[in-house]
């Protein structure tokens, strides 16, 4: 190869390395909301709707005025890398404040980790501390946060998997239901799926959050949507769009049992329904 066809290669090459180090500019204009979502995840998502996160990506597609469309994968390791990294979808719409691989919008709800017992027990532990937990069975995902504390305060641990193929298996809702049939005593589980499986079984089970939990555990997350890095507009719309619309979105959480806190920490109590029907009347 001649001096002159080396350099041009080499040129080339130099230019390719570039190219791939560059960062894809962000789209100017929309023609659908892309959601990156698992099709079998509920309460947040599925393939028919039924999820909390379904109801909000809908909410976002009409302020948008673009039909609504979603990249299905199962939320396992690897799930941004085959979804958002490759532009298949715009938006996560759960992601927990602070994870490294997306850029986090402003949250828009905070929860926390949840006890669930049947409704006549006798346990209402609200820390993991709590001396009334020990020798109690208690179902907890593995790798959770909860799972030291049960274990150190002499919990019986029943393990259930974090990491599995949703669309195969919920070992969520089975840890609801163990509880239901007396096989535990409770579990320990994040705030949103323990209060949506508990009011699935007949008769609902009591839930309490633990919020004065005095352990070194991380149990209380704020929670928001997911973007790729670099794409500053999308951002910006999507943070004035939870501004806006702060009430409808944790009016939607509520009906899914989300147990919410505030920005200080403290459990939001949702009206009850007399409550809710005189505010709607206007009865004074």
């Amino acid at each position: 190869m001649t001096p002159l066809a080396r350099l041009a290669l080499g040129l080339l090459v130099g230019s390719l390395a570039v190219m791939a180090g560059a960062e894809v500019p962000e789209r100017d204009a929309r023609g659908e909301l892309r959601v990156c979502a698992d099709p079998n995840n509920l309460p947040f998502t599925n393939e028919a709707g039924e999820g909390f996160e379904n109801r909000i990506a809908e909410l976002m597609a009409e302020e948008l005025d673009v039909p609504l469309a979603y990249a299905w994968a199962p939320q396992v390791m690897g799930f941004v890398r085959n979804t958002l990294e490759l532009r298949l979808c715009d938006v996560m719409i759960g992601v927990a404040a602070g994870y490294g691989f997306v850029q986090n919008t402003n949250a828009y709800y905070r929860s926390v980790y949840t006890l669930v017992v049947p409704e006549n027990s006798d346990l209402a532990a609200t820390s993991l501390d709590d001396p009334a937990l020990a020798g109690r069975r208690i179902g907890v995902m593995t790798q959770t946060p909860p799972l030291v504390p049960l274990r150190r305060v002499g919990a019986q641990v029943q393990g259930y998997p974090l990491q599995v193929d949703t669309r195969v298996r919920t070992p969520v809702r089975q840890a609801v239901e163990d509880v239901a049939n007396g096989v535990t005593d409770g579990a320990v589980l994040w705030g949103p799926l323990a209060g949506y499986y508990a009011q699935r079984q007949s008769p609902p089970l009591r839930t309490i959050p633990l919020v004065d939990d005095t352990t070194d555990a991380r149990l209380d997350y704020r929670i928001t949507m997911g973007i790729r890095q670099g794409e500053p507009q999308w951002r910006d719309w999507l943070n004035d769009f939870i501004e806006r619309h702060q009430a409808e979105l944790h009016a939607i959480l509520g009906e899914y049992h989300v147990p919410l806190l505030d920005r200080q920490g403290e459990l939001i109590t949702p009206p009850d329904d007399a409550t809710a029907s005189e505010a709607e009347e206007g009865t004074p």
